[in-house]
């Protein structure tokens, strides 16, 4: 499958624009002491930001092995391996970090894709274990939302937003139960780009077919959230916040909220604001927030950039490669239903030994 650069650049053009301009008027009516801001990082404890780290690493670790557990059950063998999988879904962290969009989720495809050769419809079917697996951040999500209602100080303009959250979460989760249990059938050739991207997503969600393994890939999901929950709170410290577990629960939803649609590298800006303006009902003065949430982001980069650079070299990518990721409407669709055995003799057969 080739790659190319998108064609209509313009409707990003369009987001993004305003976006920055809200960005902007917000930082210039909220504008913080940036003397003050520089200031608060003279004072940072490096214990806590190796914690923070190394609590970011193993979450890294939980949810790619929640990822590779929706892969097992989505594919037939042979599968790839861990390492690879590992990798993969590195260099997805890494494009999400310095790229708009989501562009992450088609490169961890792509390098999983490259390993596969011969093998169709698997473009389509990692297409649709991407989807699953950010399906399954909606368990742990609405577990943190939960928790923050009934314990933290919550800003009345957040409120509005975690409504909807947990709506649009609630909504995409029944939804995926839907297309999963949906009985599988043949493949239409003719297909729509949105049945196509059902179809995808339907082959993906095997893992909910068996529920011993869609169990495994959300609890592996869960002890990541919990992992990254700690690593902002042992942030906190690093920066002298001595908030109680609530405003760090508090923290991590509105962070996650304000990087859902990524119309820049890292929403920078619109990020720190959404960190540092709930930390004011804390005690938290505004430009220590905003220090707090610019090396929170930092922290939070280090494991995706450093793994992402060192996973892309590893694969004999560059970050080029990484803006021109095909169209996930261009991929190549699985087999009927009745073929995946026969594709799974055919794979086997081609393995040496």
């Amino acid at each position: 499958m080739k790659l190319r650069a998108p064609r209509a650049p313009w409707w990003r053009i369009l987001l993004v624009v305003p976006g920055a301009a809200a960005v902007i008027a917000l930082l210039w009516w909220r504008g913080p002491n940036w003397s003050a801001v520089g200031d608060a990082f003279t004072i940072v404890r490096w214990q806590w930001v190796l914690a923070a780290i190394g609590f970011n690493f193993v979450s890294v670790f939980a949810r790619a092995l929640a990822w590779r557990t929706v892969i097992r059950q989505a594919m037939p063998p042979p599968r790839p391996s861990f390492l690879l999988d590992f990798s993969a879904f590195s260099v997805g962290l890494f494009a999400n970090a310095v790229l708009p969009g989501r562009i992450g989720e088609l490169a961890r495809v792509a390098v999983l894709n490259r390993k596969l050769p011969g093998r169709r419809g698997a473009w389509a079917t990692l297409i649709g274990t991407v989807f699953a697996h950010r399906i399954f951040d909606i368990v742990p999500v609405v577990l943190l939302i939960v928790y923050v209602v009934l314990t933290a100080k919550i800003p009345d303009w957040a409120i509005s937003s975690l409504i909807v959250f947990v709506c649009v979460g609630a909504v995409l989760f029944a939804l995926a139960f839907a297309v999963a249990r949906r009985p599988q059938g043949g493949v239409p050739v003719n297909l729509g780009s949105v049945r196509r991207l059902l179809t995808m997503a339907r082959h993906g969600l095997g893992v909910m077919h068996a529920p011993l393994a869609a169990v495994g890939a959300i609890a592996f999901q869960c002890f990541g959230w919990l992992c990254q929950f700690f690593a902002v709170y042992t942030a906190m410290r690093a920066f002298h916040i001595h908030a109680p577990l609530p405003a760090a629960g508090l923290v991590l939803v509105l962070m996650n909220v304000a990087t859902i649609f990524p119309l820049w590298p890292g929403n920078v800006g619109l990020l720190q604001a959404a960190i540092a303006l709930p930390l004011i009902h804390y005690g938290v003065f505004y430009a220590r927030g905003i220090a707090y949430g610019i090396g929170l982001q930092a922290i939070e980069a280090s494991v995706g950039v450093g793994f992402g650079l060192l996973f892309l070299a590893r694969e004999g990518l560059s970050y080029t490669m990484l803006k021109v990721m095909p169209d996930a409407t261009q991929a190549e669709m699985p087999e009927p239903a009745g073929s995946v055995e026969r594709e799974a003799d055919g794979a086997r057969a081609r393995v040496p030994g």
